[in-house]
């Protein structure tokens, strides 16, 4: 609704993610064919599912930001300010909304994979998992995007921004292939990379026989470390946004 009344049709961000979600599948069709990635005994189209929702999420959570930018222009933020809501509250909020945002993306991702022929893990419990591995995911990316948005303050310059971070996030993981094939320096940086984490806790999840390189505990705590820090950072940048 806030999008619409905002001029921003839904068509616009869906679209987008629709369409790279449909290259990528279609890619990993022929990769899995050709078997041109080492994925083990894992098939490559089972092995990018995850991926590709991780990458989904964050396509959309990474520009969420935007919405305070606009509520700054229509006068909205200045209320916020006003009000004894917690600076940490009302970003928490947005944190939150972009994680339930997020829960239909899975069921999308989870529909097309499930046509595609990519082995499932059905237990209710690994279900539960995936989309609470999403909702962290686009909790902490959509934060990282409100941080953004108090620091650069125009729409121009957060767009610019986000379009550069985007791509360099997703290739830097190990969405789309394992981090053992990956040189020296750019596993260190996967190693740093929040992304990486999310799609590792969503390839164990997700797929029958997933096996986690870190571990579920460790990648959920990455997740949810990340998300605190920001939500404190945003607080304290929060109001900056309105000067």
């Amino acid at each position: 609704m806030r999008l619409r009344e905002q001029g921003v049709p839904l068509a616009d961000l869906a679209s987008p993610a629709l369409s790279r979600t449909g290259g990528q599948l279609s890619a990993a069709q022929v990769f899995t064919r050709v078997r041109a990635i080492p994925t083990g005994n894992v098939r490559y189209i089972d092995f990018m599912a995850p991926g590709i929702l991780a990458q989904s999420v964050l396509f959309v959570a990474i520009f969420s930001g935007m919405a305070i930018i606009w509520e700054r222009d229509l006068g909205i933020i200045h209320k916020f300010l006003a009000s004894p809501t917690p600076r940490t509250a009302l970003v928490l909020g947005k944190a939150l909304a972009a994680g339930v945002r997020s829960l239909a993306q899975a069921a999308i991702i989870y529909l097309l994979a499930v046509l595609l022929g990519v082995q499932m893990n059905w237990n209710p419990l690994a279900l539960a998992g995936v989309l609470l591995t999403a909702f962290l995911g686009a909790a902490l990316f959509s934060t990282f995007s409100l941080v953004i948005a108090c620091l650069v303050k125009t729409r121009e310059r957060f767009m610019g921004i986000g379009q550069v971070l985007t791509m360099p996030l997703f290739f830097a993981s190990n969405a789309i292939y394992p981090i053992a094939i990956m040189p020296a320096w750019l596993q260190l940086i996967s190693h740093a990379n929040p992304l990486t984490y999310e799609v590792d806790a969503l390839r164990t999840l997700m797929l029958a026989g997933g096996a986690s390189t870190y571990g579920i505990g460790v990648d959920l705590a990455v997740l949810l470390a990340g998300v605190v820090m920001l939500v404190v950072l945003g607080g304290r940048l929060y109001p900056n946004v309105a000067r």
